[in-house]
């Protein structure tokens, strides 16, 4: 608990410098005068911490034991100096609260704290319309997700259920996906408009975390190309992808409906579901499709196969051999998915 501590500490006095300077000369000032009516006139120290407190206050309450010439000589200095710093140290102060300074800092410091306690999420750049569509499908599958966006009237706008967790900043700077938990995120999913920007923030993510899964954005042709060579996984070109389900909805329009059916993102009570060898149990890992009867058990169906290669394949035979780092596709409803997830894990 303590290094927390001091790090919030630490954050605070570099954050609010602006807040802190003016109390810190006032301590100042209140030490000096203290001291000051204690070694000139013999002050005790409450007597001499209250004429120091009347004085830079200016309330003007007269002296509380007779003052020697040299203690109305320091008096009219320390009034001297005082009579901007009280009112300057109050007016900040004073501000600091008013203008909701410090609501914000409370808003960052428990912002920081969620985020410290996340591992295994998932970061979006960009909240704009794909932003706001890759937020909407995380969350029908409960994932927990970061978002960065620079505007800050549209992170004052958000309210969906993950908040607390948008980061008001510029997601091209390393500060700020490190601020975001870059280092124990799962994926980062970049959705900016200008290919250039998700260029930079590939190539920033892919350095600071090598087993990042990074998902990109791209408009223009070509740009695909160099961001997978930056270390983007996968990149995603939203008018093509819009143009090829348009014409396919005129030349296949019942299959793409029932795409669309069984990849609705959480609506029906169907879905398409990834199998990883590692989260087999151990008595199944290298085991063939068969062995699993995983139709038999669960009610489920696999429908496709990946490769240790990355090679795709539809309805894989029975025979197939589950291999590390090879991948099964499965298509059930919810409640045999969830089944189907315990039987291989147990």
């Amino acid at each position: 608990m303590q290094p927390k501590l001091n790090k919030g500490i630490l954050h605070f006095f570099i954050e609010y410098n602006r807040f802190l300077l003016p109390i810190y000369i006032l301590i100042a000032l209140l030490i000096f005068g203290t001291s000051g009516y204690m070694i000139i006139d013999h002050y005790q120290p409450v007597n001499a911490f209250y004429m120091t407190i009347s004085t830079v206050a200016t309330v003007g309450i007269g002296e509380i034991e007779p003052l020697s010439e040299a203690g109305k000589i320091f008096t009219s200095f320390l009034i001297i100096t005082s009579f901007g710093t009280f009112a300057y140290a109050v007016s900040t102060i004073t501000s600091f609260f008013a203008d909701g300074e410090f609501k914000q800092f409370l808003k960052n410091k428990r912002l920081s704290e969620a985020i410290d306690k996340l591992s295994g999420h998932i970061i979006i750049c960009g909240y704009g319309r794909n932003g706001r569509q890759t937020a909407h499908v995380l969350k029908k599958y409960n994932k927990r997700f970061v978002v960065i966006e620079q505007s800050e009237k549209i992170t004052g706008d958000i309210n969906h259920k993950y908040s607390d967790l948008v980061l008001t900043g510029d997601s091209t700077k390393d500060e700020v996906l490190l601020k975001a938990g870059i280092l124990k995120a799962k994926a980062l999913i970049t959705t900016l408009p200008i290919d250039a920007d998700n260029l930079f923030i590939v190539l920033t993510a892919r350095n600071l975390n090598k087993n990042l899964t990074i998902i990109s954005r791209a408009s223009d042709d070509g740009s695909d190309e160099k961001l997978k060579i930056a270390g983007a996984n996968n990149v995603i070109m939203p008018d093509k992808v819009g143009g090829a389900q348009m014409a396919s909805l005129v030349m296949k329009p019942d299959v793409m409906e029932f795409l669309d059916y069984i990849t609705a993102q959480g609506i029906n009570n169907v879905g398409l579901e990834e199998i990883e060898f590692n989260e087999l149990s151990e008595s199944l890992k290298n085991k063939t499709l068969k062995d699993l009867e995983i139709r038999n058990k669960s009610g489920a169906n696999i429908i496709g196969f990946k490769t240790v290669m990355g090679e795709y394949i539809v309805n894989p035979s029975a025979d197939t051999k589950i291999i590390p780092h090879s991948k099964i596709f499965v298509l059930g409803t919810s409640d045999q998915i969830k089944g189907l997830k315990i039987l291989l894990t147990e």
